[in-house]
């Protein structure tokens, strides 16, 4: 096979008229021909820092979508899955995505359960890490959220780090916020990356400390602004993420859309795509092409340089994907899950207070950091209520693997004016969470969730939506198109009933996130991630 465009050398920073010839799914040669093609050819982007689960998607249909963006490869980490299936989880994802062409590399979850302070699905211990480690399959050490653990020298959390030190495999990073002496330590433990800088000075003294930052634009998460301007400086030492991607999101575009973005803030389009297309390669010792001779022929047509608008797909010599249109196939496969708790009652989600003030989280558009606020109580017959006038709206986390009373808290900056929003998409365990503008409201999306076995919905006075996800209660069992159209009218309802949120379910699936400051609720209570402790939601 013999492709002919504009080849884009990264390594060299050239780009000349030539032809590229494949044979047995690796380059056979790579030489300047003159020819009337206008497209660039380049090496296929690298998502450096994914959860597949947060498509909604199974592998293999992610695959699908993405090689259309020009992916042909995720570093990802199948924590979401694991938090609830455990190993057994992680390897339905291994073993799914075997069954296509993108190039998935799986990590093994650092943290499972993220902490002690919620409950999860299932625990995976160092042992289980020293085992996973050992296994060709798994590539790295996934994002050590347990920063803590890091710094206070806790037992378990080392002997996992070594394990994968033991392997030679990469070890993630996530420390928000984290700087100075903390995050020297951090570093020093051999943590390599870190794709949770939310400001400019916090990633720029990571990058000088020697780790590896990955600018992140995600559905909820978006750190592009803030950090792009290190990259014509820091250009090799970072790389391009999404972290969590909606259905509905990923079918518009992919790394390819951030690659566009920096190429109009003027950014020099070879520094562009070392961080797109090299760096993930290199730092994580991916068996990925770089438009090399000897490489596998891994490597995307585009349009142009600017908007990279992706025209061919190829990965092993395979074209994959083109002009739009996906040449996978969907695959067989078993639905796995775990769910196991009761349909609950409206006077489950009281709160019996008298307290005047009460502790409400913040929610940040786009951030996946709160605030910790006050706020003037409403009592309704002895019982916290919400308060559509001033946005403080109730919210619950109920656990979804046992029964239990759950757990409230108030929110803030959500906006919904009717009805209840709710999910069992709840970083990092899982269970149900839920905001809504009543106790009814709330127990009724709650109990339309428990009903499905998983999903995400909206209810009002007049209509309840839901999206099942049946797949470990976090991803759906159907195709991107289906699902993508299902999540936008469930997007659109929420939105509809008031909320200002860009992406109010993949908001909400982060405030049981534990891991990140400062106020967030897990099914146990309302928790403080500064001090990394339980916390009171009535200010005495």
């Amino acid at each position: 096979m013999i492709v002919q465009g504009n080849i884009v050398d990264i390594q060299n920073k050239r780009i000349f008229k030539g032809e590229i010839e494949v044979i047995n799914g690796k380059i056979s040669s790579i030489k300047e021909e003159n020819h009337n093609q206008e497209n660039y050819i380049l090496p296929g982007f690298i998502d450096a820092h994914i959860h597949i689960e947060s498509s909604m998607l199974v592998p293999s249909e992610f695959a699908k979508i993405a090689l259309k963006h020009g992916t042909v490869a995720t570093v990802s980490d199948p924590h979401e899955i694991a938090n609830v299936l455990g190993v057994k989880g992680v390897e339905f994802m291994i073993e799914n995505g075997k069954k296509v062409p993108l190039k998935f590399n799986f990590g093994a979850p650092s943290c499972v359960p993220a902490t002690s302070f919620e409950s999860a699905g299932a625990i995976i211990d160092a042992d289980d890490i020293k085992l996973m480690m050992e296994n060709p399959d798994i590539k790295y050490l996934a994002e050590m959220m347990n920063y803590p653990g890091v710094l206070f020298d806790d037992a378990e959390v080392l002997a996992k780090i070594q394990h994968a030190k033991n392997n030679n495999k990469p070890i993630d990073g996530h420390a928000p916020g984290l700087r100075g002496d903390d995050v020297t330590k951090y570093i020093s433990a051999g943590i390599s990356t870190d794709h949770e800088c939310f400001s400019y000075d916090e990633a720029l003294e990571k990058l000088q400390k020697g780790m590896k930052v990955i600018i992140r634009e995600g559905s909820a998460a978006k750190n592009f602004e803030a950090l792009i301007n290190l990259l014509p400086e820091y250009f090799e030492n970072m790389m391009f993420c999404s972290d969590d991607k909606h259905p509905d999101d990923l079918l518009l575009g992919h790394i390819n859309q951030v690659c566009g973005r920096a190429v109009a803030k003027g950014i020099d389009v070879f520094k562009v795509l070392q961080a797109a297309c090299v760096n993930p390669v290199k730092h994580y010792g991916l068996d990925v092409g770089l438009l090399q001779k000897g490489d596998f022929a891994d490597f995307v047509l585009v349009d142009s340089l600017e908007k990279f608008n992706v025209l061919e797909t190829y990965i092993n010599g395979e074209l994959v994907a083109k002009n739009g249109e996906s040449f996978v196939k969907s695959v067989d496969f078993e639905v796995l899950n775990n769910f196991d708790t009761d349909k609950k009652k409206v006077v489950d989600f009281r709160f019996d207070s008298n307290v005047e003030k009460i502790r409400v989280i913040e929610a940040l558009d786009g951030e996946l950091v709160t605030n910790q606020i006050e706020a003037n109580s409403l009592i309704v017959d002895g019982n916290l209520v919400s308060n559509t006038e001033t946005d403080v709206l109730k919210m619950t986390v109920v656990n979804r693997y046992k029964n239990d009373e759950p757990a409230i808290a108030f929110i803030k900056n959500f906006g919904i004016k009717e009805g209840a929003i709710a999910s069992s998409v709840g970083h990092d365990s899982h269970n149900i969470i839920a905001v809504g503008v009543s106790d009814e409201a709330i127990c009724k999306a709650v109990n339309l969730i428990i009903e499905n076995r998983g999903g995400v919905c909206a209810v009002n006075a007049t209509e309840e939506k839901i999206v099942s996800l049946p797949v470990a209660g976090i991803m759906s069992d159907k195709s991107a198109e289906e699902i993508g159209k299902a999540y936008a009218e469930l997007d659109k309802m929420a939105k509809e009933m008031g909320s200002k949120l860009r992406a109010p379910y993949m908001s909400l699936s982060f405030m049981a996130l534990l891991v990140i400051p400062s106020l967030k609720l897990s099914d146990k209570g309302l928790f403080d991630g500064t001090s990394f402790q339980f916390t009171s939601l009535e200010i005495e």
